[in-house]
């Protein structure tokens, strides 16, 4: 069977695909699966098996409005899909599921359990909710279509860790030295740790010898925290590694710090260990890091909390005491634990 998914962003959520992806094409070798996503993230699913194909577009870009849908629908269809798997339920994905139904294809779409997530974060009467994961979101579509999964899943590099030689030139001979990552940015101000109390945790952690900081900026947020790098023992990563390359170095940290963001995920992928800092969003609604711990979730226990799903909600007291509550030493100690 030639099962078409389709999930075209965000990252982190496209990266919550892989490790039910890389099960199921390992579980039924003898189907063709085929992904269709954001052409920018195919290096997240390296070391796939040989029956799953990464078909990477820009659908704003190239395929927008009903038009553009259309043509991307043409071109889909000449590939002779027998399913498809919804696993993103947004407007676009929805027509094109749409027109597949109306060929004669099967189709199922993800169960996203919106009114559980806002029964969860509305800001009052809230209510206490355990969520699944979206893994098992996405797993639950491939079950409707008839395929029992079991996600077994350790790194896009199998048991081992990315090819060093990628990296060496940008982050030298590892040595005995202990590697941090810390990615101290995140899409949204509500899920962003004050930067001023971030740079206590990075002082805590060069104290440390033999530990090396590597700090993950994009654009913008890089002239935020470049002034860390007058300590040696911290290296800023400004764009200049590629998203393999960034997923190498991941796979050699020792441990990665990270907010409620894509690279907390994508850690995930590389069987990194995450300590992550929750504000407005909470662990509890179903995006946590795969195979992660929910003890290194660090976040403070208000009755606010959680008021967003995806961080986008301003804090109703505008201060976002919910990050700012989180006092420094917890963090740094918390990541201590693995070095």
């Amino acid at each position: 069977m030639n099962i078409l998914v389709i999930r075209f962003s965000a990252i982190g959520d496209v990266a919550m695909t892989v490790p039910v992806l890389n099960s199921f094409a390992r579980s039924f070798p003898t189907h063709r699966l085929s992904l269709i996503s954001n052409k920018r993230f195919e290096d997240l699913f390296f070391g796939m098996p040989d029956n799953f194909e990464f078909i990477g577009v820009n659908v704003k870009a190239d395929y927008n409005g009903i038009g553009g849908l259309l043509r991307l629908f043409s071109f889909l269809r000449r590939r002779e899909f027998q399913a498809v798997a919804d696993f993103h339920g947004v407007l676009r994905s929805r027509v094109l599921s749409a027109l597949f139904l109306i060929t004669g294809v099967r189709v199922k779409s993800i169960r996203k359990g919106r009114f559980e997530r806002w029964r969860a974060s509305r800001k009052w009467c809230k209510k206490n909710l355990e969520l699944d994961p979206m893994t098992t979101r996405y797993n639950e579509v491939l079950n409707r279509l008839g395929f029992s999964v079991e996600i077994k899943f350790r790194s896009i590099f199998g048991e081992g860790r990315g090819e060093f030689e990628k990296i060496r030139r940008f982050t030298g001979e590892k040595r005995d030295y202990r590697w941090v990552g810390i990615a101290p940015f995140a899409a949204h101000r509500g899920k962003i740790y004050p930067l001023e109390m971030m740079e206590c945790v990075v002082k805590n952690l060069t104290k440390l010898r033999n530990t090396v900081l590597f700090v993950f900026a994009y654009g913008e947020e890089t002239e935020k925290v470049e002034r860390w790098e007058k300590n040696e023992s911290v290296i800023v990563i400004k764009g200049q590694l590629t998203m393999l390359e960034e997923l190498i170095l991941m796979s050699h940290l020792d441990v990665m710090l990270s907010m409620d963001s894509s690279n907390a995920h994508l850690a995930s992928l590389v069987a990194t260990p995450v300590v992550s800092v929750w504000g407005a969003t909470h662990p509890s609604l179903g995006f946590m890091g795969y195979g992660q711990s929910l003890e290194n979730c660090i976040q403070a226990n208000m009755d606010c909390r959680p008021c967003s799903v995806f961080g986008k909600t301003p804090c109703i007291y505008k201060d976002y005491r919910c990050l700012s509550a989180i006092q420094p030493n917890l963090i740094s100690d918390t990541v201590k634990r693995y070095l």
